[in-house]
């Protein structure tokens, strides 16, 4: 049986099941898709998996076209979503028509923007192939670019009809992509799922897919996703609970743009986002040096950093957490801590808290 995320008229499935690609023409028809279909994908995603989806479609007699994106998180601005335009204006497609994301974070994004704005608004599938886009960007309906200022500065909310996820992919993903895909994870662990937490902390091997056996993988998407989806439908456009999926993010976001995507995967600056805020948390008291000496030991478990390159400007990353979504009348919006499995939102963070944290990101 599929998670659903409950949005009334705007509900959707996510399916978690080994081949399901095979089955993309099925599923697309249970949901009632017809007609003409775009595939959005990149080079390396679609010379892996592309055939299998675009036969699938093709057999169950949809017209299928591709549009294929270069990959990386620095073409995702307005000139990339404007080739998905040439594309969807080239193929003429029609508000019934279908755009799926073949891909990780960065292709759902932008194809769901793209979805959202032709026609305003037209059919949109994801098929997440990375486990970041799997256990988070897949699900929830966030799709936009980055801006010069910030990350995600341009967007729109727009869910997909369904999300199809097939664990089999994540045997063809780089070790680095897999361990940057971790970050999300543990983040799900650490504000809503203490059962998650504590499986990951089980695990003799986290540091690479072949390690996990298929059954704890099964279980951590299912975790992830369910917890995604739990929080989607109670709060579908970060008014309230929702804002905390963005823990680890307020400082991972601002440590992307000083270093222009270039020196970390997204996950990676979430891993020293949340390292950071754990520590913004032990200063204000919200929880123990034990609760973030656990998260940081699981972080590190997985391989990913655990500390801030020393020649990254600090003042540039607080003057970026400005430009963060989340800053109301100028004052930043956290998301700490309060032990595993339990979250909260404050915008009461001294500066000299922050500068803190950013300190001991480098020092220790």
């Amino acid at each position: 049986m599929p998670i659903i995320v409950s949005l009334d008229e705007r509900s959707y499935p996510i399916y978690i099941s080994p081949q399901s690609l095979h089955r993309t023409g099925e599923l697309l028809i249970d949901i009632g898709g017809k007609g003409k279909v775009l595939i959005v994908s990149n080079p390396v995603i679609f010379r892996h998996y592309g055939e299998i989806v675009f036969t699938a479609l093709i057999t169950l007699g949809f017209e299928v076209q591709t549009c294929i994106l270069p990959a990386g998180e620095r073409y995702k601005n307005l000139k990339t979503i404007e080739r998905i335009y040439q594309h969807c204006a080239q193929y003429r497609l029609e508000r019934r028509s279908t755009i799926i994301a073949l891909g990780g974070g960065v292709i759902g994004d932008m194809a769901g923007f793209a979805a959202a704005t032709w026609l305003r608004g037209i059919n949109f599938v994801q098929i997440p192939t990375t486990l970041l886009a799997m256990v988070d960007a897949a699900i929830g309906g966030k799709t936009g670019v980055n801006h010069a200022q910030g990350k995600n500065l341009i967007g729109a909310f727009y869910q997909p009809k369904a999300v199809v996820i097939d664990p089999n992919v994540l045997q063809t993903l780089p070790v680095r992509e897999y361990r940057s895909g971790m970050a999300e994870v543990i983040k799900y662990g650490v504000i809503w799922e203490p059962e998650l937490f504590n499986l990951l902390e089980s695990q003799p091997q986290l540091s690479q897919y072949r390690y996990l056996a298929t059954q704890d993988l099964e279980k951590i998407l299912y975790f992830s996703c369910q917890t995604k989806a739990t929080i989607v439908s109670q709060d579908e456009r970060e008014g309230g609970i929702r804002a905390l999926l963005n823990y680890g993010h307020t400082i991972g976001h601002a440590i992307e743009t000083v270093t222009q995507y270039r020196y970390y995967t997204h996950g990676e600056a979430v891993a020293l986002g949340m390292i950071a805020a754990g520590d913004i948390a032990v200063q204000l008291g919200w929880w123990s040096k034990d609760e973030q000496s656990r998260q940081k030991q699981l972080i590190a478990n997985v391989k990913l950093p655990i500390q801030l390159k020393p020649d990254i400007d600090l003042e540039a990353i607080k003057l970026a957490l400005n430009w963060d979504k989340k800053v109301v009348q100028g004052a930043v919006r956290f998301i700490l801590p309060k032990k595993i499995g339990q979250a909260a939102m404050t915008d009461q963070v001294p500066p000299d808290v922050i500068h803190q944290a950013l300190i001991c990101l480098i020092a220790q």
